[in-house]
Formats: C-alpha cells, sequence, structure tokens
C-alpha cells in the first residue's frame, strides 16, 4: 500500500459524540482503518458535549457549533483518544494550535433536503406554513426567497428533528442530505432543495479527522483515507467563513466545485437573518489545488464585503 508508513498502529481510539450520525461517521472511520491495518485494535470513545446537551436555546445563542468538539479535543488532550471525527461544517475555521485536521474525507452530497409529509417542495408550500430549521443559513435564504412561510427554529438530533415533524409540530423541516443518506433515511428526502435557494454551509457532506499537532506518525497512518478534490473544495469555503468570521451566529453559505477542466468554482452568499437582503460572490480558479482554493475563497469573502455583507455578520 503506497503512502502507508512502515509498521502500522497497534491501538488507536476515535473520539465521537454519542449521535446516531455521529457514531455512523466514527464507525466509518472505523472500518475504513481496519481495512488499512486488520491489526490494529480501533475503538470508539462516545461522548455527549454541551452542543447536545442543551436543546432549548439556538446554537447561536450558547457559543455555536464549537461546543459540539469542545469535549472531544479535551479527551485527544488528555491521551484518551488519538483522532475524532467531526462533520466539517461542525469545525471552527481557526484551531487552536495544538490541533490539527490532517485529513478531509470524500465528501456526500452537499445540499440541503426538503422534509414533508404534505407538501412536494419549499415552492410548493402556502403562505403561512412552518419549515422547521436549526440553521441561520437556511433560514436566511429560505425567508429571501419565501417571505410567507414561517421559519421556526428546530433543535435535535436528527430522529428527534424527524420525530417532530411527524408529530405535526412543522409542516417540513430542512436537514442535510448527507446526514440523512448516512443514517438510511433518504426515503424520508422529499425533494433535494437547489443551491439556488438554499446554498449549503461551508463543508457540509465532508467529514474531517482532527488529531493533536506534531503527531507526524498518526497523521500518516490517516493519510490514505484523505480526499485531495475534497479538501480543496471545502478549502475554498471555509476561507470564505475564515475571512467573514463564520460560525452559526452568522447566515453564511459557501459551495465549491471542482470543474470538468480541473479547475474549482465557488459560489458564496450573506443574507439578513430577516430575509430582507442577500449579496452572493461566484468565484471560478484554473487550478483546483489548496492555494487556488484559498484565493478564491478569500476573493468571494472580499465581494460579499464590497456589497454590503457586512451590516449582516453581526458582532461574531
Amino acid at each position: 500500500m503506497s503512502g502507508i508508513p512502515h509498521g502500522s498502529p497497534k491501538r488507536l481510539v476515535i473520539a465521537s459524540r454519542e449521535s446516531r450520525l455521529a457514531m455512523w461517521q466514527a464507525e466509518h472511520v472505523r472500518d475504513r482503518l481496519l481495512a488499512l491495518y486488520p491489526d490494529c485494535e480501533v475503538s470508539i470513545l462516545g461522548m455527549t458535549t454541551l452542543g447536545d446537551r442543551v436543546l432549548d436555546r439556538a446554537l447561536n445563542e450558547i457559543g455555536g457549533k464549537g461546543l459540539f468538539i469542545k469535549e472531544l479535543e479535551v479527551a485527544l488532550l488528555e491521551g484518551r483518544a488519538d483522532l475524532a471525527v467531526h462533520s466539517l461544517k461542525d469545525v471552527p475555521m481557526e484551531l487552536a494550535p495544538q490541533f490539527a485536521l490532517p485529513v478531509i474525507m470524500p465528501r456526500e452530497d452537499p445540499r440541503d433536503a426538503f422534509v414533508s409529509g404534505r407538501f412536494a417542495s419549499l415552492e410548493s408550500m402556502p403562505a403561512g406554513a412552518r419549515v422547521g430549521t436549526s440553521s441561520l443559513r437556511r433560514a436566511a435564504q429560505v425567508r429571501h426567497r419565501f417571505p410567507g412561510l414561517e421559519v421556526l427554529p428546530l433543535r435535535g438530533n436528527v430522529n428527534t428533528r424527524l420525530a417532530k415533524l411527524d408529530a405535526g409540530q412543522y409542516d417540513a423541516i430542512i436537514l442535510a442530505a448527507a446526514g440523512l443518506k448516512r443514517l438510511g433515511l433518504a426515503e424520508r428526502i422529499r425533494a433535494i432543495i437547489p443551491p439556488d435557494l438554499s446554498l449549503p454551509a461551508a463543508g457540509q457532506g465532508a467529514l474531517g479527522i482532527e488529531t493533536l499537532a506534531g503527531r507526524n506518525e498518526l497523521a500518516a497512518w490517516l493519510a490514505p483515507l484523505a480526499d485531495p478534490t475534497t479538501a480543496a473544495e471545502v478549502a475554498a469555503e471555509r476561507a470564505v467563513s475564515r475571512v467573514l468570521g463564520g460560525s452559526c451566529r452568522v447566515p453564511l453559505a459557501a459551495w465549491c466545485v471542482s470543474e470538468a477542466g480541473g479547475g474549482l468554482k465557488l459560489v458564496a452568499r450573506v443574507a439578513a437573518e430577516d430575509g430582507s437582503g442577500m449579496a452572493e460572490a461566484v468565484e471560478r480558479s484554473a487550478g483546483a489545488d489548496l492555494a487556488s482554493a484559498e484565493r478564491i475563497g478569500e476573493a468571494a469573502a472580499r465581494s460579499l464585503l464590497d456589497q454590503g455583507a457586512a451590516r449582516w455578520l453581526g458582532s461574531s
């Protein structure tokens, strides 16, 4: 196996949140590692984070999506785990210096999914219909495109959110298509929402593996799990978010795709939380390397600022 360092790990511990989706992600990484290193003992350390425990308030009110990874990082620091698996959209744009993100894995469908037992799409919903989402990004875009809909907050894991929909608390909810597909719930997707209506979050659908910085042998063992194409795409998206101070407190969307000619196309969007305005930037690069990705991400951020997006970015 080219690219795999001499020797192989004897034991690896993966830190993961205990939600069903997070455990699927950790088990996916475990299975990939076992395929590479059949003699390695790979275990999962399940943990409940503050972001999982506090469900009565919006994420932007309690500190943002970084709350989903803090306890996992403590496990890395204390030596109780070697690596942590995250949904990349939950990972802050700037990691503390003691941590590294050496691997971005192949991306699942990054788009948003429309889930409803009553309606076929956002376009088919009548004025006053209730749409649930946990995301300021989704809420702002839906309010902008469909001002007659009532957009309501929605927290909890995927199954909890689906149960609230089934109980009639919402007429429809919006979830990440990737999570539903990974959990075997693709049949619940009534429609994939076109990106022109709801552009995905930076990193949506991608998995990142976090380790302590400086663990070079571990990074080399993990390297075969990396996907350079996804890494370049999400680097562009995360560059937009980093320049604009993006977090779950910012209604920011960014989606980068690799083009047939070998370059990258990035679309980025910032919207007013109440849907009253929106700015959009489109940037392309001839190359698909990380430097090109960073460059178009920063250019898109500057374009959004030139369009006045700063007024919608809040204090974060």
